[in-house]
């Protein structure tokens, strides 16, 4: 039998031999990746750990209200992050949303992106005063510690109530905003 016969001629040349190799590469991978994660979904499933959290209590909706609970829509339960998000009173005293707005849902994704950090804090990880710094998930930086009378600071802004739970999540209703100068001037030129 001769090359040609065999299509050895064909594969000489080194672009295809590197596309070859690049495709079967990436096509093992994703098998394998499919296989693996498909492992990961049984019945047992992702549990995210016990709570150790003191100053906690069980899910209300009560102080963050249908604005608070859209924004907590956009978050994974099974994910820790902790949520600095406005109380009720909060939303309409700062923001004046209206649910039927058309911007209603930008400016909560911007209100998430602000207040959200990817790592749970709860009360217990600050110290009296003692300010921490943490990266909100735009990017915006955090400035928490714990006041005097047992309440989480962030950026100024005074939580109203303990920490909630809600799956991994953990909510401190805040009685404020947290929010960039940019954004908050953005809202105040939207209000002339």
């Amino acid at each position: 039998m001769t090359r040609r016969t065999l299509g050895v001629s064909k594969l000489r040349t080194p672009l295809k031999i590197i596309c070859i190799t690049i495709f079967a590469t990436s096509a093992t991978i994703q098998i394998l990746s499919a296989i693996y994660f498909r492992s990961m979904g049984d019945d047992k499933g992702f549990t995210p750990p016990k709570s150790k959290f003191r100053n906690q209590k069980s899910y209300t909706s009560s102080e963050i209200g249908e604005l608070g609970e859209m924004v907590l829509g956009m978050l994974p339960e099974d994910l820790p992050f902790t949520v600095f998000l406005p109380s009720e009173k909060a939303f309409a005293r700062v923001l004046r949303l209206e649910l039927n707005n058309s911007n209603t849902y930008a400016v909560l994704t911007r209100v998430l992106g602000f207040s959200t950090v990817p790592r749970m804090i709860s009360l217990e990880d600050l110290e009296l005063g003692e300010e921490k710094v943490y990266d909100s998930i735009s990017g915006y930086q955090l400035y928490v510690h714990r006041n005097s009378d047992k309440r989480v600071v962030a950026n100024a802004v005074v939580s109203v109530d303990v920490a909630q739970k809600k799956g991994a999540l953990l909510i401190h209703a805040m009685d404020g905003v947290i929010m960039d100068a940019e954004f908050q001037q953005a809202l105040q030129f939207a209000d002339r």
